[in-house]
C-alpha cells in the first residue's frame, strides 16, 4: 500500500491551495490561453489519475481476486514488489472511500451532461418559436447553422449540439460592420472548433461535486476565462485586435461592458487585453510550457509502474 499512499500524496500536494493559486496568479496563461487550458487540463488529470490508480491498487489489496487479474500476465517477483497480500485494517476504508469519490464523479459528470442537454432542448425550442416564419415549402434545413433572431438587443452565440448552430440578432446585424461581424462568428466558431462546451461541463461538474478542493474550483473559473481568450485570439488574429475589441464592445455596451461595477468584469478584461496586447511567448517557452505541462499527469504512472518496472529489473 506504500505505492498507494504516494499517489494520494501527490493528490494532497496538488490539489492543495498553493499549486492552483500559482497557476491562478501567473501571468503567461493570458498571452496563451491555448497553452493555460492545457496546463490546467494536465494538472486536473493527474489528480484524477492518481485516485483511478490508488483506487485500483486499494480494490486489488483488499480483494484476492481482483488482484489476480490485475497482476496476471505479470510475473510473481513483480506482484511481491506491490506488497498486496497483506493489505492494513484501514486498507478497506481508503479503497471505499476512493471508490465513493469516483461513484460521485462518475454522477456529477452525468448529471451535468444531462442538464446541459436538457437546457440546450429547451433553448432550441424556445429559438424556434422566436425565429421567423420561413416561406411555404422551406424546410428547417435550409436556415443552415446561421440563425437570425429578430431582436434589437445585439447578440450571438453559438449553440452546440447537432448540429451546432450560430445565433445572431438583427441588433448585431444593424450595429456591427462586416468586418466586426468577421470577427464575431470567428469567435463562436473558435468555440465550436475547439469543443470549449465539452471542457466547460467537466469543470464545472468538478467544481460542483466538490466545492471544498481549490484546484477544481479554481480549475472552473480559469477554463471560463481562459476559453473566451483563446477565442478572442482566434478572432483578432484574422480580424484584427481593435476591430475584435470595438465589436466586444458593440455586443456587450447595453450590459455595462465598460461599468467596474458590472457583473460581466470578464467582458472589460477582454477588451481592454485587445486594445493593449501583450506579446505571445517565444516558440522555444510555448514549446517548453506544452512539454512541461503534458509531462505532470506521466508523475502516476511512474510511481505506479515503478515498482514492478524495479521488480523485472
Amino acid at each position: 500500500m506504500t505505492v498507494c499512499l504516494l499517489l494520494l500524496s501527490v493528490v494532497a500536494l496538488t490539489a492543495a491551495v498553493p499549486v492552483p493559486r500559482a497557476l491562478t496568479r501567473a501571468v503567461w496563461p493570458e498571452r496563451e490561453p491555448v497553452i493555460g487550458l492545457w496546463a490546467w487540463q494536465c494538472l486536473v488529470a493527474t489528480v484524477l489519475l492518481c485516485c483511478l490508480t490508488a483506487l485500483v491498487l486499494g480494490t486489488a489489496a483488499v480483494f484476492h481476486t481482483v488482484r489476480d487479474r490485475v497482476f496476471a500476465p505479470a510475473p510473481p517477483s513483480v506482484a511481491a514488489a506491490y506488497d498486496l497480500s497483506t493489505a492494513p485494517a484501514w486498507a478497506a476504508a481508503l479503497t471505499l472511500l476512493l471508490a465513493c469519490g469516483a461513484a460521485w464523479t462518475t454522477a456529477m459528470l452525468a448529471r451535468e451532461l444531462v442538464e446541459a442537454r436538457r437546457r440546450r432542448g429547451q433553448t432550441r425550442a424556445h429559438l424556434r418559436e422566436r425565429a421567423p416564419e420561413l416561406p411555404a415549402g422551406l424546410g428547417a434545413a435550409t436556415r443552415g447553422p446561421l440563425l437570425v433572431l429578430e431582436d434589437e438587443y445585439p447578440d450571438a452565440w453559438w449553440m452546440p449540439g447537432n448540429p451546432p448552430q450560430l445565433v445572431v440578432t438583427t441588433g448585431a446585424l444593424h450595429r456591427l460592420t462586416d468586418h466586426q461581424l468577421d470577427a464575431v462568428l470567428a469567435h463562436e466558431r473558435d468555440h465550436a472548433r475547439a469543443h470549449h462546451d465539452w471542457l466547460l461541463h467537466l469543470s464545472t461538474a468538478l467544481a460542483t461535486g466538490f466545492p471544498r478542493i481549490p484546484l477544481f474550483a479554481h480549475f472552473c473559473d480559469q477554463t471560463h476565462r481562459l476559453v473566451e481568450l483563446a477565442a478572442d485570439d482566434t478572432a483578432s488574429r484574422r480580424c484584427g485586435h481593435l476591430t475584435t475589441a470595438l465589436a466586444l464592445i458593440e455586443l456587450n455596451q447595453h450590459r455595462g461592458v465598460l461599468s467596474c461595477a458590472s457583473s460581466h468584469r470578464l467582458l472589460g478584461e477582454r477588451v481592454n487585453r485587445l486594445l493593449e496586447p501583450r506579446p505571445r511567448l517565444g516558440r522555444p517557452r510555448r514549446i517548453i510550457a506544452t512539454a512541461t505541462a503534458a509531462l505532470v499527469p506521466l508523475v502516476p504512472l511512474l510511481i505506479l509502474f515503478g515498482p514492478g518496472l524495479t521488480a523485472l529489473a
